[in-house]
């Protein structure tokens, strides 16, 4: 994580280190989080001279949210901003820093669902066979991509797991998600291929220096969130896809294809490795086809209809 300023208000330390040791969420998350809350006592402290935060009151908490606007922020980036002011100033009153949360009665800005990328099982199988297996790195590279599209890992998931944490004779993996949650992923016998083929001849050769992470670069380092993005998006480019793709549409696409497929919705809840079923319920979308096909085939109105026209 990127060395942050010194900051008006010490809570924010606290709070950090309540994100790390008590919700033990990721550097990532944290790192947003962080982030976010600085920018917010940088405004209280520059613009409305405030350097304390048992001074913060609603209405300036809603002057920052217009300062927000002004710059012409997406809904969806303002209503990050805001959780992060609203779980601190929750956080505070917790630990009876403050006697009342300001950020109590503050309101999302309404945003329109938006629905996920997706590709279809022809584009996937179109980006797999263009990696090259005859190098270690493109064994590294089919192997990371099946394992994605096999399991719907998150790709901070994907690159953070472990030697321990692949069990190809059960066909699983053990993940490490948000929350420092584990759960068990199934792959499917095509990413158990790839893997044994990447750990016999590829991870062997590209490895430089001893480290337990299945997945590394060139170099022998962890790979890079931003470095894999840029492959996939380089990949789909290479196989004509003009959709705007990253690591996280792979993921998209296992869950609308689970669900095309007849799997229910809790177990893709649980694979995914969502907290609350309404994350997942975004991709109930992909299954209206599905829906009225079985309709269509077994609702006897409408097998009538059919049968006549």
């Amino acid at each position: 994580m990127k060395e942050q300023r010194e900051v008006v208000f010490y809570e924010i330390s606290d709070f950090k280190y309540h994100l790390e040791n008590d919700l033990r969420l990721s550097n990532n998350t944290i790192s947003a989080y962080i982030t976010d809350l600085i920018q917010y006592e940088k405004f209280m402290h520059e613009v409305l001279k405030i350097d304390d935060v048992s001074e913060i009151e609603r209405e300036d908490i809603i002057k920052y949210i217009d300062s927000l606007k002004r710059k012409k922020l997406t809904k969806k980036t303002i209503s990050r901003k805001i959780t992060a002011l609203k779980d601190f100033h929750k956080y505070l009153v917790s630990e009876e820093i403050l006697k009342d949360n300001p950020c109590e009665k503050i309101n999302m800005p309404k945003t329109e669902k938006t629905l996920p990328e997706v590709l279809s099982m022809d584009e996937i199988d179109k980006m797999i066979d263009l990696i090259d297996v005859s190098t270690p790195l493109g064994l590294r590279n089919k192997a990371m991509f099946e394992t994605l599209y096999a399991s719907g890992l998150r790709i901070s998931e994907l690159l953070d797991l472990k030697l321990q944490d692949i069990h190809l004779k059960e066909k699983y993996l053990v993940v490490i998600g948000k929350g420092n949650k584990e759960r068990k992923v199934p792959i499917g016998e095509m990413a158990v291929i790839s893997l044994r083929k990447y750990l016999e001849k590829g991870r062997g050769y590209i490895l430089k220096t001893p480290t337990n992470y299945l997945f590394f670069n060139y170099k022998g380092e962890k790979m890079s969130r931003q470095a894999y993005f840029k492959y996939i998006k380089k990949l789909a480019l290479d196989a004509g896809i003009e959709k705007n793709i990253s690591p996280h549409t792979i993921r998209h696409s296992f869950a609308t294809h689970l669900l095309e497929g007849g799997v229910d919705l809790r177990i893709v809840q649980e694979l995914l490795g969502h907290e609350d079923i309404s994350t997942t319920q975004i991709y109930t979308h992909v299954d209206t086809n599905r829906l009225r096909n079985i309709y269509d085939e077994t609702h006897p109105l409408a097998k009538k209809s059919k049968n006549n026209s």
